[in-house]
């Protein structure tokens, strides 16, 4: 026998080598059955729901203890609490408005609507152009033209790196005030002017039968979705893709142009154009811009595009570049492989920042009490705010307002952002 208990093929033939006894096959009868049993002191899940607890109920009594001091403190004012003043009479104007608002009839609530409602159409308007700038310059500086990358680099690191309160009093000031009077306007078109009062466009004047421009609107808009899904399914099957861009043109502009040309025919106009006409000393007639609007619009748009575009520029550089050699090798020029490899691959990295970016438009926004824009700060937590002595209020109104835009945007956006994020298999 060996040392460790082996046969030696030398020992003689009776003598074995010792076997291990063999493992139990059975748990005693006594043994704990199922995972072992921890303290809830030491159990995660339970130590994760006791601190989540404990916060809110801290949150809670600090909430309390706040509102507390708060009611108290506007007692021993004299202050009256509460939303009774929104039913009030403003007994103030404002000079843009979207809905009717006159001093001696509209109320403080509609006053904070009409800020509410020049807040969301600044914002809407800046987010969209910002948008189609950012993606613009964000493209053009990965161009290989030196001059075309240079002039987008240029304006990314300038803009981005001046205040936005600047930019603003740069445009409502330098450019907007150095404008030439009413009287000699800048002519851009037979029906468009601009001068020291703004910007003079065509006003849109709906008749009574402009109903079916709508109808036909949202018929094309129907139909083009409609046929973008055909697209879809017929490039799955055969490869070749169909014109979803100038079908959908063509059914979402062109249909309501053929609605009102076969109206026009029958003697109908459903939509009259004011056209300013210049005069003496002023513009009569059309639809009037206010310095500030296009101040605010112009400040926002090229402020926030600088950011999409460097949000583009990440998004397109973060693709693999053997998309690209692919693409090139099948055959796509470089515009067709832009537009159909890299950037639909992109804005799964582009979507998440960009959704940031839009909510800080809308928040920016609020700067334009700075140029005497009436939006919802300037409106109502400066004028509203002063007049009524509704501090906590207004400005529990105002804050919520703007967390409800914030989070609605961001909903949208996750569900986009969803829509076309990579899904693994």
């Amino acid at each position: 026998m060996t040392a460790s208990g082996a046969r030696d093929p030398g020992a003689a033939p009776g003598h074995h080598r010792r076997e291990h006894a063999p493992l139990p096959t059975q748990l005693p009868a006594d043994a704990p059955s199922g995972p072992p049993r921890v303290s809830p002191l030491y159990d995660p899940r339970i130590r994760a729901a006791a601190y989540q607890i404990l916060l809110l109920l801290a949150v809670g009594v600090v909430a309390w203890i706040a509102i507390g001091n708060a009611v108290e403190n506007l007692r021993n004012a004299r202050v009256a609490s509460g939303f009774g003043f929104l039913g009030n009479t403003a007994g103030f104007d404002v000079n843009q408005t979207v809905i009717p608002f006159t001093a001696a009839t509209s109320t403080y609530g509609t006053a904070f609507l009409v800020g509410l409602t020049n807040t969301l159409m600044v914002a809407a308007i800046g987010i969209v152009l910002s948008t189609i700038l950012g993606f613009a310059v964000g493209v053009a500086r990965l161009s290989p033209n030196w001059i075309v990358r240079t002039l987008a680099t240029f304006y990314v690191e300038v803009l981005r790196n001046i205040p936005l309160l600047l930019q603003l009093l740069f445009w409502y000031v330098a450019v907007l005030a150095s404008l030439p009077a009413a009287r000699d306007s800048y002519a851009l078109g037979t029906a468009v002017f601009l001068n020291q009062r703004g910007l003079y466009l065509p006003k849109p004047i709906l008749a009574a039968d402009a109903w079916a421009l709508p109808i036909a609107f949202v018929l094309g808009l129907v139909g083009t979705l409609v046929f973008r899904a055909h697209a879809r399914r017929e490039q799955a099957k055969t490869g070749r893709r169909l014109p979803v861009l100038a079908v959908g043109l063509a059914l979402v502009v062109g249909l309501p142009l053929l609605t009102y040309g076969v109206l026009a025919l029958l003697g109908i106009a459903p939509v009259a154009l004011d056209v300013p006409v210049k005069g003496t000393f002023n513009l009569r007639g059309g639809m009037q811009l206010y310095p500030e609007f296009v101040a605010l619009v112009l400040g926002l748009t090229v402020y926030t595009a600088a950011f999409i575009a460097e949000v583009v520029r990440a998004g397109i550089q973060a693709v693999n570049r053997g998309q690209t050699e692919a693409a090139r090798a099948l055959g796509l020029q470089p515009g067709p492989t832009m537009r159909l490899v890299v950037i639909p691959q992109a804005m799964r990295v582009i979507v998440p920042p960009l959704t940031s970016q839009f909510l800080n438009l809308t928040k920016n926004s609020s700067l334009a009490v700075a140029i005497g824009y009436p939006d919802l700060v300037q409106v109502f937590m400066g004028t509203v705010l002063n007049q009524t002595g509704q501090a906590v209020e207004v400005v529990a109104i105002t804050m919520a307002v703007y967390l409800t835009i914030s989070l609605v945007t961001a909903f949208v956006m996750n569900l986009y952002n969803r829509r076309v994020a990579l899904i693994e298999r």
